[in-house]
């Protein structure tokens, strides 16, 4: 049976799905021209034939594309629709109000212009070769909603392909909002990071992309779970990425169920959906923290989390801590984009992660441990650190 398709009335807003409906009604976003094109004289300078000195410069030297086009400040958002929000494979049309979204946040916070590019096809080999096809028009890529395990090769094979900045937002900046939100926690709480062992549900793109921050950010352990459990190296049904992180977490050697993990752990990272009994929850250590991010409905409700936690976090607006990637991506790139960046690096991600914890370091509390994304100081400080790491690690080009 077909979905029922729901319209806005035009007469009245006031239900929360129709003013939905009437907000995205003609898309979120046009293309504006940056000069007057008001006479014949205008003509000649932004078309022809003016325009034809400016193309033959670029001929001549290519890095004049940087200072003549968009190019230095302009993303492309990239999806095939495969994993769209909570959604799953909604496909490249469906996923268009979510790229669109996500390109008026990229204006919104960081500056940065941003274009929607769903692509008809999912084979890792086509999606590549389009992205690559594509880039000359784009100074970086943004990687979104792209289902696991393809994710992961798609951004691996682009970054050795291309020389701008290739960024999938669902492992890295989910990873990068969460590493500050623990930093500020365990901070508030007397801790140190190196001190308290994490157990993430979820192996996917985000879970995968947050153990590997913890890792390097010096995380006392960390053990990763799907749904037959433990990610250790004793299974012998790890697909190669789940094998590589399970080489480098788990020190405990845990191994079991998710609740089997939880037994003392420090933190809970959800990145899963489902449930997590509170039973297993109660199992965890005395001041624990709870990050349960799943969308709409948390796999720890804060109302349970706060019977046991010291610090609660979700993914949702309408609770304190809101773990929002768009804490990240806007200054990332707008910073990557002012040094020319060749890529974006470790160093890179974990500088954003330490500017964002910064920015509320003075003013920590059990309902916050990490800016609202309206809070104006974030982009800019997530902007200069990301440059600043840029230079240090050589990938800057300006």
């Amino acid at each position: 049976m077909a979905a029922e398709i729901i319209h806005p009335r035009s007469e009245d807003t006031a239900d929360p799905v129709d003013a939905v409906f009437a907000l995205h009604r003609g898309g979120k976003m046009q293309v504006a021209a940056t000069v007057p094109v008001r006479d014949a004289d205008d003509l000649s300078l932004a078309y022809t034939p003016g325009v034809a000195r400016v193309c033959t410069a670029i001929a001549e030297q290519p890095d004049l594309v940087h200072e003549y086009t968009w190019v230095a400040n302009t993303v492309a958002v990239v999806t095939d629709g495969t994993a769209v929000l909570g959604l799953g494979d909604i496909g490249p049309a469906a996923s268009l109000p979510v790229m669109e979204g996500k390109a008026i946040l990229f204006k919104q916070f960081g500056g940065v212009d941003a274009v929607p590019v769903a692509l008809a096809c999912t084979e890792v080999d086509e999606i590549v070769e389009t992205v690559v096809r594509l880039a000359p028009s784009f100074g970086g890529v943004n990687l979104e909603d792209i289902s696991a395990p393809r994710c992961f090769e798609i951004e691996r094979r682009l970054q050795e392909a291309l020389d701008i900045p290739v960024f999938h937002d669902d492992q890295h900046g989910t990873a990068i909002v969460t590493t500050a939100a623990l930093w500020n926690a365990a901070k508030l709480t007397g801790r140190e990071i190196g001190s308290l062992r994490a157990v993430i549900s979820g192996a996917g793109a985000a879970g995968i992309a947050i153990a590997k921050m913890l890792v390097a950010a010096g995380i006392g352990d960390v053990a990763v779970c799907d749904r037959r459990g433990v990610v250790h190296e004793g299974r012998g049904d790890l697909t190669d990425v789940k094998a590589e992180i399970a080489g480098l977490t788990n020190k405990a050697g845990l191994k079991g169920s998710l609740a089997d993990a939880l037994a003392g752990a420090d933190v809970f990272i959800g990145v899963s959906g489902g449930t997590v009994p509170e039973e297993a929850v109660a199992t965890m250590a005395e001041g624990c923290f709870v990050f349960a991010m799943a969308n709409p409905n948390p796999e720890i409700h804060p109302e349970v989390a706060h019977k046991y936690a010291a610090v609660v976090a979700t993914g949702r607006s309408d609770f304190p801590n809101q773990i929002n990637n768009v804490l990240a991506f806007p200054g990332i790139f707008a910073g990557a984009l002012s040094v020319r960046a060749s890529r974006i690096t470790e160093g890179m991600k974990l500088a954003a992660a330490e500017a964002l914890a910064g920015v509320v370091a003075d003013e920590l509390s059990a309902q916050k441990v990490i800016p609202s994304p309206f809070d104006p100081r974030v982009a800019p400080a997530v902007t200069k650190a990301v440059a600043e790491a840029a230079r240090r690690e050589g990938v800057a080009r300006r």
